[in-house]
């Protein structure tokens, strides 16, 4: 029988990413740079989540970004979704903040509980404790881009809500802008793995904010592929304009 969602599970969630975040956060201190730090960074964290994980819920599945994908979690109900540093370029050019790391649960296809560390700005988002998404001042809608590779969907969207493009590095750090308040709309278009999203996605719903496919489906996690083909994450007074978009660029 499936064990259910507890409230041990989101402290859980956001216990282990903000102590991934402290290891990494530590690592970046020690001198090491570029490609050399990109891979102690990926490496530490996945070891340390993997160890901790291992010891709190051994009956459970993992998916992780830095680990095989074991085709056995598609037999557990309880499955892990871990990206153990996200942002590894922004990572690695200290002192960005735009990384971060992903810990969420799903039980069936649905993302239940999760955490966002951002360790550059040492804070934690998650299900345990959902944040409330201020009110922003008067100003036009931004919209998150990759800061190295926007879309011209992206642009689409800003020229459909008299918006601006904001650029930003990771995933997490994107849609943790939308619930802080300092973006209003992450519409991602060029395809993502479950680990990107999942956690990301289980905190801003639980902050009240829209997510969903950019067609308006539900986004649905532990599938066999974990590719994702795009996701949106917004203000909800904005969600009606930008999935009608998706559809008629469909």
């Amino acid at each position: 029988m499936t064990t259910p969602l507890t409230h041990t599970d989101h402290r859980t969630a956001a216990r282990l990413a903000a102590g991934a975040g402290e290891l990494l956060v530590s690592l970046r201190q020690r001198g090491l740079e570029g490609a050399e730090l990109k891979a102690a960074g990926d490496r530490a964290s996945h070891e340390y989540l993997m160890k901790e994980l291992h010891a709190l819920v051994p009956d459970d599945g993992v998916l992780s970004e830095e680990g095989s994908d074991n085709p056995l979690r598609q037999h557990h109900e309880r499955v892990w979704i871990v990206d153990p540093l996200d942002g590894t370029r922004e990572f690695s050019e200290p002192p960005r903040s735009d990384w971060a790391v992903h810990v969420a649960l799903t039980i069936g296809s649905d993302v239940v509980a999760g955490a966002v560390a951002l360790p550059g700005l040492g804070t934690t988002f998650g299900t345990a404790d959902p944040p409330v998404v201020p009110a922003v001042p008067p100003r036009p809608p931004r919209i998150l881009v990759s800061r190295t590779r926007p879309t011209e969907h992206a642009r689409v969207v800003a020229r459909r809500l008299d918006g601006e493009l904001y650029p930003m590095g990771s995933a997490g750090a994107k849609a943790m802008a939308v619930v802080r308040g300092e973006a209003d709309v992450y519409a991602h278009s060029g395809g993502q793995y479950e680990w990107d999203s999942a956690a990301p996605v289980a905190v801003a719903r639980a902050a009240g904010l829209h997510v969903s496919r950019l067609d308006g489906s539900p986004l649905r996690y532990n599938q066999p592929d974990p590719w994702l083909p795009d996701l949106l994450i917004c203000r909800p007074e904005y969600a009606a304009a930008v999935i009608d978009l998706g559809l008629e660029s469909s």
